[in-house]
């Protein structure tokens, strides 16, 4: 099996590489778990470039049933055919009005697949555990036309969880697990320079230290995460009055690209107005 050694646009350490990997080779969903915007989705796009594979994502809801993750029966479609007549499906046959979910798509696919299970944590216990016994077995029933769905290629599972609500034993036992850390300043240089290859090392360096000490702040509720740091960087590089000693001074622009709160903006704002930043 071909390994997954990173992609063009994410930085990939040692120990992610070996879950990622032997979680295929055994063939075992991955749940990745870390604070939002930690990069946990990216990864799973990351896998599928590399390996050169489709994505399938299935975004978890919290009013989400199982069977809708599986397939959907179109009863309205085919209600509106019976009566008016002018389809070219035949009303007769069921199984014109089966459309697979996203579970079903990775099945039915004429290729292996990524399949992304984002936020599982917002799904109750009994979707998790559930989902888990149709990714055991890889296969699943479809009700109204007695037919069951067999998995044609075994996906690669990624399962993300942002942590809100706790999983079940069951379902924590049957997945192997990694918890991906907010990157320290050498790792998130990095980073950086992935996405911004010719970035000016002042700039680079004194948007970290400025990020990393708005970071420390204790009454800050949702803390700027990798994704902002990128897009901040991008607003700082766009402004052609910006100089990077600006934020030496606690001259902050652009609050409102890291912080997504009232209450989170306006602490950042007062922080950075009344002192040197470092």
């Amino acid at each position: 099996m071909e390994k997954f050694t990173g992609a063009a646009r994410y930085v990939l350490d040692k120990e992610l590489a070996g879950i990622i990997n032997i979680s295929m080779a055994l063939e075992m969903p991955l749940l990745l778990k870390g604070e939002p915007g930690t990069g946990k989705t990216v990864l799973a796009r990351a896998v599928a470039e590399s390996l050169r594979m489709p994505l399938i994502v299935l975004n978890v809801k919290s009013s989400m049933k199982l069977i809708d993750a599986l397939y959907q029966y179109d009863t309205l479609t085919r209600l509106n055919d019976s009566r008016f007549g002018d389809s070219k499906r035949d009303v007769s046959n069921i199984a014109e009005y089966i459309k697979m979910g996203k579970i079903g798509q990775a099945f039915a696919a004429d290729e292996r697949t990524v399949l992304l299970i984002d936020e599982i944590d917002k799904a109750d216990t009994d979707f998790q555990d559930d989902m888990l016994d149709v990714l055991d077995q890889m296969e699943f029933d479809i009700i109204e036309i007695d037919r069951t769905v067999k998995a044609k290629h075994r996906p690669v599972i990624i399962i993300t969880s942002n942590a809100k609500k706790d999983l079940s034993d069951p379902f924590l036992g049957r997945c192997n697990f990694h918890h991906i850390a907010f990157p320290d300043p050498k790792m998130m240089r990095k980073i950086i320079d992935v996405h911004f290859p010719d970035i000016d090392s002042e700039v680079a360096e004194n948007a970290m230290a400025a990020f990393y000490k708005l970071r420390e702040l204790d009454a800050v509720e949702k803390k700027p995460a990798t994704r902002e740091l990128i897009n901040w960087i991008r607003a700082l590089k766009a402004d052609p009055d910006f100089k990077p000693k600006q934020l030496i001074k606690g001259d902050v622009p652009f609050l409102g690209v890291l912080f997504k709160k009232s209450q989170d903006y306006q602490q950042a704002a007062t922080f950075s107005g009344r002192r040197k930043m470092f």
